[in-house]
């Protein structure tokens, strides 16, 4: 019996994670930024660019969006620890995508090397 771990390092034997060094750039060339995680952890933060589109609707939404179907899109995609990215790309590429990049220790690597966020506003109670 698979773990979840068992599937994301059997994801990651197949698929392309850069290393957040790499990350800058990857962005830059990309033609979307995806943060798989779920809609209440991107309203908290995500980085500049990014378009939200979870882990749990993310086939369906590329099948179903005319802005995905160019299966030759540089695609670079991250979530919290890079887990659920490593899924999302593997799936990706069993759906013919050809470009996509993995951010290796997605979100939660990007913060603590002090990488610019957005971040809602709070309101003000003054």
């Amino acid at each position: 019996m698979k773990t979840a771990h068992d599937l994301v390092e059997a994801a990651r034997a197949e698929i392309c994670e850069i290393p957040l060094d790499q990350a800058d750039d990857a962005i830059k060339k990309a033609d979307v930024l995806l943060d798989v995680r779920e809609a209440d952890e991107y309203n908290t933060s995500h980085i500049p660019g990014a378009v939200n589109v979870s882990r749990g609707i993310l086939e369906f939404k590329l099948t179903n969006d005319p802005a995905f179907e160019d299966r030759g899109l540089n695609l670079v995609i991250y979530c919290k620890n890079s887990g659920r990215s490593a899924l999302a790309a593997r799936a990706m590429k069993e759906m013919g995508y050809i470009h996509v990049q993995s951010i290796a220790g997605g979100i939660e690597a990007w913060e603590a090397a002090g990488k610019p966020l957005v971040k809602p506003e709070l309101p003000s109670f003054d």
